[in-house]
């Protein structure tokens, strides 16, 4: 009752002040800019050393792409092609769909060497080796999963079970983001909808729910009821706004419940956003000569139109961009998900865009600041599936080693990192575990991953947990 009656006696400029340093500057940054009590502008927040990045555009390749058909060949492969596979590599072995003694898989796509690097990228990413010698290709990347919706979400948030903030949450928790029209953290989905480890791959987990991933969408209205009613005027709709301002501020004095400062927060983002979000998502204003570079086309949903929009985020001080690409999963149990087929499909849906990104951000000036990552959540088996006595050529999910390149933003160039076994099998150098992986790109972004914790439950959280190793070999 005491705490209580100690709570009423707090002003509201007061427990404001309070917060100065820790929530209340995070989600009521904006709403003290009005009353005179903090700077006005974004909710930027200084790293813990200087950063090498300021954002990051992930390439989701969601559902697993071949690294033995795109960027690992392997010869013995090919001259084993449908034999058995020693059992010294399956020995103890689990699968998701393999059975039975499974057979070696050479690839049926010719590879060759590219750029000054001469890294060794297949003929279904012509686009992608364009830009070679501004890659970083990791061959030795490998996780603890081998199905999809918790192998995403171990590559998103450090955990195989929903629960935990993703990357792209702990970066807007731990340096926000450098505009206070636009959220911190976007994702974008293309390629037949969401990935199997559904919002939790970009949720916030324990951290206050401003910080997760806000989904944005092709068409007039990116973001679902962002515009407003045809009898609701901006006035209008802004004494609402002053209106539950109020209401909320009063209970939050009472309960200094977190959400609620966040709720206050999200309700003024909101309304930002349908000033500045329809001017960002109008790709219309592009020169055509960069849309052909692409391959977009405005009011279309596709990868490429995302990449477009991903590069305008970036421009506007978006500090984390999350591009979802579904199709990926190519287990060869019919024409639908053969690697012949699909396969080259996925690839021509992405190598363009993908390759005109890494080219444009570097023409702009902003590849230097913009670490761009390309991957999926997990690789593919040197062996075919063959699933109920399939005759398409398809991988099983693979774990133990699979292939993610990156570009800009602190990153060597023109290099081919890691090494695996002749058959492609399990990382033989520079191994980088996900939570290796998720020490470096907090690095590159001027954040000790040791540091960056979270107080949840009684213990303090961190992305990387108690794991986690930045990967030098990466670093320029």
């Amino acid at each position: 009752m005491q705490d209580d009656l100690d709570c009423r006696r707090t002003t509201r400029r007061e427990w404001f002040r309070e917060c100065g340093v820790g929530l209340g500057s995070i989600a009521l940054g904006s709403l003290l800019a009005d009353d005179g009590l903090a700077a006005s502008g974004a909710s930027a927040r200084p790293p813990h050393f200087r950063a090498r990045a300021k954002s990051v555009i992930h390439l989701f390749m969601n559902g697993g792409p071949s690294q033995h058909d795109l960027f690992d060949p392997k010869p013995m492969l090919v001259e084993r092609d449908r034999q058995p596979i020693p059992e010294s590599f399956t020995n103890g072995e689990r699968f998701a769909f393999i059975q039975g003694t499974p057979k070696l898989l050479g690839s049926p796509f010719a590879f060759a060497r590219h750029g000054e690097s001469g890294a060794e990228i297949s003929e279904l990413l012509p686009h992608t080796a364009s830009i070679a010698d501004e890659l970083a290709i990791v061959r030795s990347v490998k996780t603890d999963q081998f199905n999809h919706a918790p192998a995403e979400l171990f590559m998103n948030t450090g955990f195989a079970r929903i629960g935990r903030p993703s990357l792209g949450s702990w970066l807007s928790y731990g340096i926000g983001s450098t505009n206070a029209d636009l959220p911190a953290f976007v994702v974008l989905l293309s390629g037949g909808g969401q990935p199997s480890g559904g919002y939790s791959c970009w949720g916030s987990g324990f951290l206050p729910t401003e910080h997760q991933g806000v989904v944005f969408r092709s068409g007039r209205d990116p973001v679902l009821f962002l515009s407003d009613p045809p009898d609701v005027t901006r006035a209008s709709r802004r004494r609402v706004l002053d209106a539950l301002r109020t209401l909320n501020e009063r209970r939050l004095e009472v309960t200094r419940e977190p959400e609620i400062a966040t709720r206050i927060a999200a309700y003024e983002m909101a309304y930002r956003m349908q000033t500045s979000t329809p001017e960002l998502a109008d790709l219309s204003s592009e020169p055509r000569s960069v849309l052909d570079e692409y391959g977009a086309t405005p009011g279309s949903a596709s990868f490429a139109n995302n990449c477009v929009l991903a590069r305008r985020m970036i421009e506007r001080g978006v500090r984390f961009v999350q591009l979802y690409h579904r199709g990926w999963d190519s287990h060869g149990t019919g024409p639908h998900d053969d690697l012949l087929t699909s396969l080259r499909e996925r690839c021509a849906e992405t190598d363009r865009a993908c390759a005109a990104l890494v080219r444009d951000l570097k023409r702009r000036g902003l590849l230097d600041d913009t670490l761009v990552i390309w991957g999926g959540e997990f690789g593919r088996t040197p062996m075919n599936e063959e699933r109920d006595g399939s005759h398409f050529l398809g991988r099983d999910h693979h774990p133990h080693a699979f292939t993610m390149w990156f570009a800009g933003g602190g990153v060597r160039r023109g290099v081919t990192i890691g090494a695996t076994d002749e058959l492609g099998y399990f990382v033989t150098q520079d191994p980088v575990h996900v939570h290796d992986l998720h020490a470096t790109l907090l690095h590159l972004l001027g954040l000790e991953h040791t540091k960056l914790t979270f107080r949840s439950q009684g213990r303090d959280f961190r992305l990387t947990d108690v794991h986690g190793e930045v990967f030098r070999p990466l670093l320029a």
